[in-house]
C-alpha cells in the first residue's frame, strides 16, 4: 500500500486546484476549469469504465497479464490507465480482482496511484455488481446479505436501508465507489431469464420503496448506488447478455410499472442510473436498444424524469447492444442519446478511437463530452475522491465483515425465508424423529466465488442445529443413475432436504422419486420461488430465493425451528398447468402453528 508520503506527491496536483466540498454542483466552476486543460484524449478516457485482470495494478499473475494483453493491448491495469486514461474500472471476480478485502484495497490503492500519477491525473471511479444474492462479486470474508426478492419477501425498507448501509461502507473501505445495485426492474415474468430474483419483486410499490431506502443506505454510506435497468427490464423471456429482448408494454403501462421505481430512485437522490439493452417500441419506434436512444435517455430520463445524475450503460459487450450496430458505432451512439459512462466495451481500442474519431470528424462536439465529464467529476467530488482517494488495511480490518455486520446479515435473512407448503406440519422437523437428513439438490457455483456448495451449507448447518446430515449433490440435471443413488441414499434417513434450481425435467422426477419412498421430503427453492408449482406433491416447500450461505443458513435455521418463517411472497406464482391461475398470490406465507 502507498506509504502516506506517495500519496500526498500523487494528489499534490489535483488537491492544489480543486478544494472540493462535494456538495450538489457548488465546484463546476473549479470542475470546468479542470476540463478545460485537459486533452481530448483524457477526456475520452474519462468517459470510459473498463475491465482489467489481476490482482494487483502493476503486478498481476502470468495468466492475467496474457488475459490483458489479448483483450485490451496492455499488460497491467496502471498500463491501461497511462494508455487510455480510463475514468472508471469495473471489478469482476472472473477477472481475479477480487480474492479478498485487502488485496482488493491493494488494487484500489493501486490503481489510484497510476492515474494520480499522470499528468493531469484524476482519481479513478472503481465500481462493481455486488447486488448480493445471486450476482455478487466480493466474497466472503466480506459480509454477504439476501439478495433482492429475498429483500422483498421480507418487505422491510429498515431492512434494505441497512444492507445497503452495511454493505456501502464495506465496499468504500476496500476503494469501491461505486456499486450497480439495486436493481429496479420490476418482475412480472416469471420466466425472465436475466433478472428474476435480482427483483425486489412484481408490485411496482414495494418495489419502489425497497429501491428508495437501499439507495439510501448505499448513498449515506458514500458509495454511489445505480439503479437499473433503465426503463425496465422486468418483462422479459430473452437474456439481453445474449440476445435482444423486446418489451412490450404500453407506455400507460411503462408509467404505471416499470417507471416507478425509478422515479423513487430518483427522487431518493440516486447518483447513477443504468441503461439496459432493450427494445421498448411504447417508448421508441427506432428499433434501437434503450442504451442508445436519445428519446428514451434524453427525451424520458433526463427531460420527463429530470434526472440530472450520472448515465451508465450496461456492458458494451453484450448482445443485445451489439446486434444492431457494430462496437466502433456503439460508443458514438450511446453518447449521442444522452449516455455518461461508457462500461465494459468488447474492444476498448475499438471504442476509444471511435469516440475520439467521432469528435475530430464533428459527429460528436467536445462540449457533448464535456456534459458528461462534468457530471462524472461531480460524482467523484461527492464520494470524496479528490480529497481521499487512498484507502487503508486498518479501515479494511475494522469494518469489512465485522462480527456486527454478519449478525445482522443473519437476522434480515431470517426475516425473508417463506413457507408456501406443510402439510400435516411436517415443518419443523423434530430432531427425535427426524435426526438423520439426507441432503441432495443443486449445486450451482457460489456468485462471489467464496461460498458454498449448497448442499454441504445445509448439511453443516443442519447438523450444527442438532440434526445428522449428509450431503449428496446431484445437480442441476440428475442423470437416471444419480436420481437411483440419491432414492437408495434416502432409505436410510428419516427425512430427506432437496434443493430446487430453476427446476428442470430431471430435478422434477429426482423430487417425485424421493417421495414416492415415502420419507418425508422438505424443498427449497434455491432461487425462483416459481418451482413449488412443479412439484404439487411435496409436503414441505420453502423459498429462499438463493443459495448464499447467508440464505442457506437461514432456511435451516427455519427447518430446525429454530427461526420463524416470516417472509411473504413478493412475485405471484402461477399453477404449472394453467399460468392463467395464480396458486400462490403476492404476499402468501405460512407461519407455524396455524
Amino acid at each position: 500500500m502507498p506509504s502516506r508520503r506517495t500519496v500526498l506527491a500523487a494528489t499534490a496536483g489535483v488537491a492544489a486546484s480543486l478544494a472540493l466540498s462535494g456538495t450538489a454542483h457548488a465546484n463546476d466552476k473549479k470542475l470546468r476549469s479542470l476540463i478545460s486543460r485537459m486533452t481530448l484524449e483524457e477526456k475520452v478516457g474519462q468517459l470510459f469504465v473498463m475491465r482489467v485482470y489481476g490482482h494487483s495494478a502493476t503486478a498481476p499473475d502470468q495468466a492475467d497479464i496474457d488475459a490483458n494483453l489479448k483483450e485490451i493491448g496492455v499488460r497491467t491495469a496502471a498500463e491501461m490507465i497511462a494508455r487510455y486514461r480510463v475514468g472508471g474500472i469495473i471489478y469482476f471476480t472472473w477477472a481475479h480482482n477480487t480474492r479478498d478485502p485487502h488485496q482488493i484495497a491493494d488494487l484500489s490503492n493501486g490503481i489510484q496511484q497510476a492515474s494520480l500519477r499522470q499528468p493531469r491525473g484524476l482519481p479513478v471511479l472503481v465500481s462493481t455488481d455486488q447486488e448480493h444474492g445471486i450476482v455478487c462479486r466480493v466474497g466472503e470474508p466480506a459480509t454477504l446479505f439476501p439478495g433482492a426478492m429475498a429483500i422483498g419477501a421480507g418487505g422491510s425498507r429498515k431492512d434494505a436501508r441497512a444492507l445497503g448501509r452495511i454493505a456501502g461502507r464495506e465496499l468504500r473501505a476496500i476503494g469501491i465507489r461505486q456499486n450497480y445495485s439495486p436493481v429496479a426492474d420490476v418482475n412480472v415474468n416469471p420466466a425472465n431469464p436475466v433478472i428474476g430474483v435480482r427483483s425486489f419483486g412484481s408490485e411496482a410499490g414495494p418495489v419502489a420503496g425497497l429501491v428508495a431506502a437501499e439507495v439510501a443506505g448505499y448513498q449515506g454510506a458514500g458509495v454511489a448506488a445505480t439503479a437499473k435497468h433503465f426503463p425496465g427490464h422486468g418483462d422479459t423471456a430473452v437474456d439481453s447478455h445474449y440476445g435482444f429482448p423486446v418489451i412490450t408494454h404500453s407506455r400507460e403501462l411503462w408509467e404505471k410499472l416499470d417507471a416507478v421505481p425509478f422515479r423513487a430512485a430518483i427522487r431518493a437522490g440516486i447518483d447513477s442510473i443504468m441503461t439496459a439493452h432493450i427494445q421498448f417500441p411504447a417508448l421508441d419506434a427506432s428499433g434501437d436498444p434503450a442504451t442508445l436512444s436519445h428519446p428514451i435517455l434524453t427525451g424520458i430520463l433526463r427531460g420527463e424524469l429530470g434526472y440530472d445524475g450520472v448515465v451508465v450503460t450496461d456492458s458494451l459487450g453484450m448482445e443485445g447492444v451489439r446486434t444492431k450496430y457494430g462496437d466502433a458505432r456503439v460508443p458514438v451512439l450511446a453518447l449521442k442519446a444522452g449516455v455518461d459512462q461508457l462500461l465494459n466495451p468488447p474492444s476498448l481500442d475499438v471504442a476509444w478511437n471511435a469516440v475520439l474519431k467521432a469528435v475530430r470528424d464533428g459527429e460528436l462536439t467536445e462540449a457533448r463530452l464535456d456534459e458528461s465529464i462534468l457530471r462524472i467529476l461531480r460524482l467523484k467530488a461527492r464520494l470524496g475522491l479528490f480529497e481521499e482517494p487512498y484507502v487503508s488495511h486498518g479501515g479494511v480490518t475494522r469494518t469489512v465483515g465485522t462480527p456486527a455486520h454478519l449478525a445482522a446479515a443473519d437476522r434480515i435473512a431470517e426475516r425473508t425465508t417463506t413457507l408456501l407448503v406443510n402439510e400435516g406440519r411436517l415443518l419443523p422437523l423434530n430432531r427425535d424423529t427426524h435426526r438423520k437428513l439426507l441432503v441432495v439438490g443443486a449445486d450451482p457455483a457460489s456468485p462471489s466465488g467464496t461460498t458454498g456448495p449448497p448442499t454441504g451449507v445445509l448439511a453443516a448447518a443442519l447438523t450444527e442445529l442438532g440434526f445428522t446430515a449428509t450431503a449428496l449433490p446431484t445437480g442441476t440435471a440428475p442423470s437416471a443413475a444419480t436420481v437411483a443413488r440419491a432414492v437408495a441414499a434416502a432409505q436410510d434417513a428419516d427425512a430427506v432436504i432437496v434443493g430446487t434450481y430453476n427446476i428442470t425435467a430431471t430435478q422434477k422426477t429426482l423430487v417425485e422419486q424421493l417421495v414416492a419412498t415415502g420419507r418425508p421430503v422438505v424443498a427449497v427453492a434455491i432461487r425462483n420461488p416459481y418451482d413449488v408449482a412443479q412439484l404439487p406433491t411435496v409436503p414441505a416447500y420453502l423459498a429462499a430465493y438463493s443459495w448464499t450461505d447467508v440464505e442457506l443458513r437461514a432456511a435451516a435455521r427455519v427447518i430446525a425451528g429454530q427461526a420463524a418463517p416470516r417472509g411473504r411472497l413478493p412475485v405471484p406464482v402461477q399453477r404449472a398447468d394453467d399460468p392463467a391461475t395464480v396458486l400462490y398470490p403476492v404476499g402468501y406465507g405460512l407461519a407455524y402453528g396455524r
